[in-house]
């Protein structure tokens, strides 16, 4: 049943509306990037900006993300809260100087003396044949290195709390959007991504994760569009009786460790979805999170369904064969109660 005061809205209209709410009320707040201007931004995340605060505030760059980027830097470290996108999470390699050494860095080098309070946002994840370059999530890469907050919204009530808490953080946040999920018509989109969204602003905490589906024999935990792979699974699961709880981790720094053990150690078994590469990831170190912690609480060993350790093939056939999916889900389930 809708209520008659539901306003659902895409990931791209929410992150697009908590920007504007901060801009008038923070005239320290700017966005900076490829194509985010009178475009909108490709993946329309800052659609109507532009209108609103015009060129100054709402600038297009040219293509040379070490520039933009670096300058980002020290605005926020002269008083500014820039908010600066990378259009693709492929593109850090030609950037990652001025996001790792600087953006993540210069806090500790100033001896906590300097604020970095900037938003680096980026779209991640594959799905629509785009390639090797073009297609990746990088979760583990940019939660790996110290110095930056790393949130990964499933939703747009999610997205629009994070993005208002990241632009408030003194710290250097990097928001990372799943292109399925944003709501673009010619991407396709995940349906359960458009949520209601309240229109006043509000925050969701960044390093807090939300069981968002209650269960007693498994727990699932994701992000992401892996979180919505994972409450189908889930749905496909309780038809054999099987009883899946589903922990969305909304932000991979902070990891909120204790809402993991705390629903691992209820069900005593642990699968972990990430589209992000299978070695050295987000999903290893959710299992070492539980297993380092208490290993008396599992049942059975923890499974991974993750992306193969291979660069991502452009034919669709092959992507899709390597993307996790609610199936891949089930019969990892099914491997653990064999």
């Amino acid at each position: 049943m809708v209520k008659s005061n539901e306003r659902k809205l895409t990931i791209a209209r929410s992150m697009a509306e908590a920007l504007a709410q901060e801009m008038r009320i923070d005239p320290t707040v700017f966005v900076m990037g490829e194509d985010i201007g009178t475009l909108g931004g490709v993946y329309g995340n800052t659609r109507g900006l532009i209108e609103e605060f015009g060129p100054e505030r709402v600038r297009d760059t040219p293509i040379s993300e070490t520039g933009f980027i670096g300058a980002a830097v020290g605005a926020a470290q002269d008083g500014m809260r820039p908010v600066v996108e990378l259009m693709f999470v492929d593109f850090f390699g030609v950037c990652f100087d001025a996001i790792y050494n600087l953006m993540a860095k210069n806090i500790y080098f100033s001896g906590g003396h300097l604020k970095v309070p900037m938003v680096l946002m980026t779209s991640t994840g594959g799905g629509y044949s785009d390639g090797g370059q073009h297609s990746q999530c990088l979760y583990g890469t940019f939660a790996h290195l110290p110095g930056m907050k790393v949130v990964a919204p499933s939703n747009a009530y999610d997205a629009k709390g994070l993005m208002t808490a990241a632009l408030r953080d003194d710290s250097p946040v990097v928001y990372m959007y799943h292109k399925g999920l944003q709501g673009m018509g010619w991407l396709g989109t995940e349906p359960g991504a458009t949520v209601h969204v309240p229109e006043d602003s509000y925050t969701v905490e960044i390093g807090k994760a939300k069981v968002v589906r209650e269960g007693r024999d498994v727990t699932i935990v994701s992000l992401g569009i892996g979180v919505h792979h994972a409450l189908k699974a889930a749905d496909t699961l309780a038809q054999q009786n099987v009883s899946a709880e589903v922990v969305d981790l909304r932000s991979l720094v902070p990891l909120d460790r204790d809402t993991i053990r705390a629903s691992v150690a209820k069900t005593g078994r642990l699968i972990v979805v990430d589209e992000d590469y299978h070695s050295f990831g987000v999903s290893a170190e959710v299992i070492a999170s539980v297993v380092e912690h208490d290993l008396s609480v599992l049942k059975a060993a923890p499974v991974r369904v993750a992306y193969p350790d291979v660069p991502i093939p452009y034919a669709r056939v092959m992507e899709q064969f390597c993307l996790p999916n609610p199936a891949k889900i089930v019969a990892a389930w099914a491997q653990m109660a064999a």
